[in-house]
């Protein structure tokens, strides 16, 4: 329907059973995702005798999977509706995660890989979409930013409860958790009610799949920006646990790391989405893009335990509060039946930033050396506070931006 009538009221709201509901789903998701990624190069190599680029390809073709399938998300929700997406993206990631305990060589393995990762991607677009129209206008930033503690939980016990399971029960153990833990996601994305999309009104017939339409050209500069800081913190979670062997820094201390990270960036829920919905982005974007250049800085130059703790706090409020800070803005510079696109476009870019990232900082390391790396990746940093300019900050400077009205 296009009437003005058919458009429900935007939402009193933001915790809601259905934005809880949300949550709990992308947990699970998240969940699934930081267990698996942990071990799955580990795993590769210690069963079927991989590699270092094919143990590689093992962790990334779940990345691969994703940015493919957000590349279609965005219209495939408009064209067969949200529920339908998801509801189908989280029964093939509940098959996916069962699959790793049968998948018995490698190229199985990779190809069960490329697949958890194209419903996960699916999935967690709806979701990220969906939610936005949950969130009162006036809360935007603090429910985009709320919402994505249910991802900051993940990175935080997944790694803890693989290094455990793995450690004492094998990696079979895992497996059996990720399923039961998809079963929980599949479960809560069934009872959840989603918001309808809006479309364009001026566009007749049913929505149809476009080329265009796969990437929201006015959110591209802003997904640019995150696409850069994907890649800056690509560094931390691939090569963290080297550069603490190199430096003498126990195993204990680096998983401290994701801790204090977890811990900070919950907190930092409570200030940070409400300064940016009362004085604007740039007032929040700035200070946290200074604390990721900061972060970067503290890991080359203090590689010793308060180091680490400090940077993982400085990164927690750097990447982890700016992630949802600009998908804020993501979703507000867009109309509002463009904020499925939009979503997709800035979680393709956040996928390819940190997928590439290893790759290319890979490649680096020999000439660079861990401190070097890092070192060379707070002045990256630097360059992208001038690109969020050039992309938003110097319009959102004129005034704040509009919050669009909720799909």
């Amino acid at each position: 329907m296009s009437s003005a009538s058919s458009v429900p009221p935007p939402p009193r709201l933001l915790w809601s059973r259905n934005f809880i509901l949300s949550a709990v789903t992308n947990l699970f998701l998240a969940m699934v995702f930081y267990l698996l990624v942990t071990a799955m190069a580990l795993y590769a190599v210690n069963e079927f005798q991989a590699t270092d680029m094919l143990s590689g390809l093992a962790v990334s073709a779940f990345v691969l999977g994703a940015v493919v399938s957000r590349l279609v998300t965005g219209q495939a929700m408009e064209i067969i509706g949200r529920k339908r997406v998801l509801v189908t993206s989280l029964v093939l990631f509940l098959v996916a995660s069962a699959l790793y305990l049968v998948a018995d060589g490698l190229g199985l393995l990779i190809a069960v890989r490329l697949v958890h990762g194209l419903a996960f991607g699916a999935a967690n677009t709806v979701l990220a979409t969906a939610v936005q129209g949950m969130i009162p206008p006036a809360r935007r930033s603090e429910g985009t930013g709320w919402f994505g503690t249910s991802t900051t939980v993940g990175t935080a016990l997944g790694p803890l409860l693989a290094f455990q399971l793995t450690d004492r029960f094998g990696f079979d153990s895992l497996f059996y958790l990720c399923t039961a833990f998809s079963v929980c996601g599949l479960v809560a994305g069934l009872v959840v009610r989603l918001p309808r999309a809006q479309h364009h009104q001026q566009v007749a017939g049913p929505p149809r799949f476009t080329v265009r339409g796969v990437i929201s050209r006015r959110a591209l500069p802003v997904s640019l920006v995150m696409l850069m800081g994907g890649l800056a913190y690509s560094g931390v979670l691939a090569f963290l646990n080297g550069y603490a062997q190199e430096q003498g820094i126990s195993s204990t201390i680096a998983s401290a790391y994701f801790m204090v990270y977890a811990v900070v960036l919950v907190l930092s829920r409570f200030v940070v989405g409400t300064l940016q919905d009362r004085h604007g982005d740039n007032a929040v974007v700035f200070p946290l893009l200074a604390c990721f250049v900061a972060g970067m800085a503290v890991l080359a130059l203090w590689p010793a335990n308060g180091g680490f703790l400090v940077a993982a706090a400085l990164c927690a409020l750097g990447f982890g509060a700016l992630l949802t800070s600009l998908q804020s803005v993501a979703a507000t510079v867009v109309p509002p039946f463009q904020i499925g696109v939009a979503t997709s476009t800035y979680f393709l870019m956040l996928d390819i930033g940190t997928g590439v990232g290893p790759v290319l900082l890979g490649a680096l390391l020999p000439v660079t050396g861990f401190s070097g790396m890092f070192l060379m990746l707070s002045g990256f940093l630097l360059l992208t506070m001038l690109v969020y300019w050039f992309a938003h900050g110097r319009r959102s400077a004129v005034g704040p931006t509009a919050p669009s009205v909720p799909q």
